[in-house]
């Protein structure tokens, strides 16, 4: 540890207080303490104790860009900006407040002393050196070219109804809209304080420093027109495009953001992809989102939640709206009131007439096919405007954040490869059964001719067919011969269950209950293993209602297969046979994986899954179980993972602990190795100080008097930076290890890539030590974290994160299927859907079946 890591204790002294504040005393907070509850050391993510020194030092390039930063005495002010209407309403439309801020600069530039602006777009805006007032207030008026040009307006006698009012608006070409806006004053921030986060001394005002460098980064694109997500931005520039199908497609852009690192400030550019809406003519769009072939196959309901909220332009006077939604009736048949002036004295006469007969009739524009089709609704609820479809396009770069379906997912992946020369230019030890070695090549081993080191035997089993196409015979054949050649001896199986065909489409839940009748009715007892053929290889709808019968009911393992693994260990690393992993192999440790599952976009009501796996039979790392819980939707600290009860404890902590003692000859372990994903860097001091403390609770809960020691790694997969060899096509080796140059200036993190790149450019896990009690030498923590990468069941290859982080993914993913997902969510939108942490009650999952809770079920 180095000397300087005790300093991260001192706190800077406290700020003056303000005149009208009465300062709290310390002894009256200190009796609302409850007397059983210690105040504990706060916990800081550890320095680091040193550099890795073991392997072959090889020369990388990383797509990390140094910045010169000029030492300055000055201050970044930070304002808080305040956006309201004429009338006093807040303003919270998107995109609004940057046109607003930029007409208050253009218009105030003298009073503002001519200072320059960055802002987030938002509520945060940033200058060097102060305003001239502490609380500035000012008036905007913008041209606003969105609004109501020959647009059919339902609002009887509105101002913006077609008809008589059209000369007006003929003359005054721009209508206007009024803002109020006020910048009040928030803090400031030294300049100096981009050093200090390069010196690794990170306080809130380094942070922001460096985030008023990714703002004004930012800012540029947005006033080159780029489309912001977060940290990345995306140009108008169609060679960036790729069709994904169903009228959605990917952009490439770019990700920046300013990171301090040991080599300085250094500028993190890469490539990014997000989704889009294919922009075009709204028929286009709804024609390929549903696909079908013909505006009368369209299913208008989906095209409403469809259209909701997305941007269009209309013709022929080229004008901007959002849209809200759609028509009752077509555009032949809605009616609305139109108001007219008479020819003889002046006077506003209003007819009924029907939106395609105003713009056919009235403004002579030709409706090709538009007559019988719904219109688009750009109003507002209770004064609706229509525009017939036909004339309305969506306009470019605007964000697709519905879930993907699994085939634009697969299209999303394979369009956006790049291999690492192309990204840069736009920018090993296993042993198997009969004591057999198997030499990695490039992170990639074979099985072929290997037996698997510890096999089972596979009887009482059977096969259940739900109508997947398929010679089940041959099937069963092959799979008893491909067993036998790795060791494997399998039974021929009691019996085939086919599917009625009268039961294809049938709900779900009944296809599963009459296979299970079927079963039991024909078998002598309870199988072993089910064998399940299904129809399809992705988003089955049997998959999760089979899984839960199986596992949670009945306690049968299973493995479904959309024709085209058993208990026992397929595969163990070398150090295993041999225990020589350091600090594992001779001291009882349990390695836990940790992950928080949330639902896909546009599913925010879903519960989040937590999982935790836990290694199992010390002193081997290959052999896992899993428990998992629901918590509140998007809630991403595990809440579960101690549940005292009374003189229970029904947290997931629990389970795996116990597990562990008897699995592992009734042994405790003494080291408590955690890995962590989903977490970013500003949820990390939330990880070592709530989530370990209830990894401690529940361990002092089975034994006070037991004080094992914990190491606490975060893995990341979500971040931007790349490594390329210098001079060579081909990706970084598996197995390189980078923990200098990029990375932090003082806390203890490494990237690295265990697998073997096979396309596109190998992405590291960044790992972050953020605690660690049981000593680990830098050399033998990476040889850990390495090994970890080869103990994966599934494959025969390298993975990219350590196997318990990906067994707990998986847990997560195939325990949630257990939920009637689509029922709850129907019932939450229905009152009002809610999407805030913990406002939604959390329906428990089914435990699983003892006779299959400490299998290895997710595999």
């Amino acid at each position: 540890m180095d000397a300087h890591d005790g300093e991260a204790d001192e706190l800077p002294p406290p700020p003056p207080v303000p005149a009208n504040v009465v300062p709290i005393k310390a002894d009256d907070v200190e009796s609302e303490v409850p007397a059983n509850k210690p105040a504990k050391p706060k916990r800081f993510p550890m320095a680091r104790p040193g550099l890795g020194r073991k392997g072959q030092p090889i020369q990388l390039l990383a797509n990390h860009y140094k910045v010169s930063v000029k030492s300055s005495e000055e201050y970044f002010f930070h304002y808080n900006v305040i956006l309201k209407y004429e009338d006093d309403r807040p303003v919270d439309g998107k995109g609004v407040g940057r046109k607003v801020i930029d007409k208050l600069q253009q218009t105030y530039r003298s009073e503002l002393s001519s200072k320059d602006f960055a802002y987030d777009g938002e509520k945060s805006l940033f200058t060097i050196g102060a305003l001239p007032q502490v609380t500035n207030e000012f008036t905007v008026v913008l041209e606003d070219v969105s609004t109501g040009k020959t647009a059919a307006n339902g609002s009887p006698g509105g101002n913006d109804s077609p008809g008589g009012s059209d000369r007006k608006r003929v003359r005054r070409p721009y209508q206007t809209k009024t803002f109020k806006v006020e910048l009040c004053f928030a803090a400031k921030i030294p300049m100096n304080a981009i050093s200090q986060a390069i010196k690794g001394q990170e306080s809130e005002n380094s942070q922001e420093a460096l985030r008023v460098l990714d703002i004004i980064l930012r800012q540029h694109s947005a006033k080159q027109g780029c489309l912001l997500v977060r940290q990345s931005f995306f140009h108008n520039n169609p060679n960036n495009f790729v069709d994904l199908g169903g009228g959605v497609m990917g952009c490439r852009g770019f990700h920046s953001s300013f990171r301090g690192t040991q080599s300085g400030l250094s500028l993190n550019i890469d490539v990014s992809t997000t989704m889009i809406v294919k922009p075009g003519p709204v028929i286009d769009f709804l024609l390929a989102n549903q696909k079908v072939d013909h505006p009368d196959r369209i299913d208008w309901q989906k095209a409403k939640r469809a259209l909701k909220n997305l941007r269009i332009r209309t013709t022929p006077v080229n004008s901007e709206f959002k849209i809200i939604g759609l028509s009752d009736r077509n555009c032949n048949e809605q009616m609305f009131s139109l108001r007219q002036r008479n020819g003889n004295n002046g006077d506003v006469d209003e007819v009924e007439v029907t939106v395609y007969d105003y713009f056919v009739k009235n403004k002579g524009i030709e409706l090709r096919y538009s007559g019988n089709l719904p219109c688009i609704n750009v109003g507002k609820p209770k004064r609706p405007t229509y525009f017939p479809i036909e004339l309305c396009s969506l306009i470019p770069l605007q964000r697709y954040t519905k879930a993907l379906s699994t085939l634009q997912r697969s299209s999303l992946v394979e369009k956006s490869r790049q291999k690492p020369q192309e990204r840069m230019s736009v920018l090993n030890d296993l042993k198997a059964g009969n004591g057999e070695d198997i030499f990695p090549r490039n992170g990639r081993w074979n099985f072929n001719n290997k037996k698997l080191i510890q096999t089972c035997s596979v009887d009482k089993w059977a096969v259940v067919n739900f109508s997947a196409r398929c010679d089940v015979r041959n099937l069963i054949r092959d799979l008893i011969r491909n067993a036998s050649a790795k060791g494997i001896q399998m039974a021929e199986p009691f019996d085939v269950f086919e599917e009625s065909p009268s039961l294809r489409r049938a709900p779900v839940s009944r296809r599963v209950d009459d296979m299970f009748e079927q079963i039991k009715s024909k078998l002598p007892g309870a199988p072993k293993f089910l064998l399940c053929l299904l129809p399809e290889r992705k988003n089955c709808e049997v998959y999760g209602p089979w899984k839960r019968k199986c596992l949670a009911e009945f306690g049968i393992v299973t493995q479904c297969l959309a024709p085209q693994r058993l208990g026992g260990i397929n595969s163990l690393l070398q150090i295993e046979a041999s225990p020589s992993i350091p600090l594992v192999s001779k001291t009882p440790t349990v390695i836990l994986g940790m992950d928080v599952s949330h639902g896909q976009p546009g599913q925010s009501d879903r519960p989040s899954i937590a999982a935790v796996v836990s290694s199992r039979q010390w002193p081997l790392i290959s052999k896992y179980r899993a428990s998992v819980h629901t918590q509140s939707p998007k809630l991403e600290m595990m809440s579960s993972l101690f549940k005292p009860r009374g003189t229970e404890d029904d947290g997931l902590i629990r389970e795996s602990l116990i597990d562990f003692y008897t699995s592992s000859g009734k042994r405790k372990p003494d080291h408590v190795i955690v890995f962590r994903d989903g977490v970013s860097e500003s949820q990390f001091t939330q990880v070592i100080n709530i989530e370990l403390d209830q990894i401690i609770e529940a361990c002092k809960f089975l034994d006070e008097k037991w004080s094992p020691k914990f190491t606490v790694i975060v893995a990341q997969k979500n971040h931007h930076t790349k490594f390329f060899q210098s001079g060579s096509p081909d990706n970084v080796p598996p197995g390189t290890v980078v923990d200098k140059q990029v990375c932090h200036p003082r806390n203890y993190d490494f990237y690295m890539c265990a697998h073997a790149g096979m396309i596109g450019t190998t992405r590291p896990t960044h790992y972050h030590v953020l605690h660690d009690e049981i000593g680990f030498s830098p050399d033998d923590l990476q040889e850990l974290v390495h090994s970890l990468s080869y103990v994966y069941q599934r494959s025969t290859t390298a993975i990219s994160v350590v196997a318990p982080i990906c067994y707990a993914h998986l847990a997560a993913a195939q325990v949630g299927t257990f939920l009637k997902f689509e029922d709850m969510s129907d019932a939450s939108s229905s009152q009002g859907g809610h999407t805030s942490v913990g406002s939604v009650p959390v329906p428990e999952l089914p435990r699983l079946h003892e006779k299959v809770r400490s299998s290895m079920f997710f595999c």
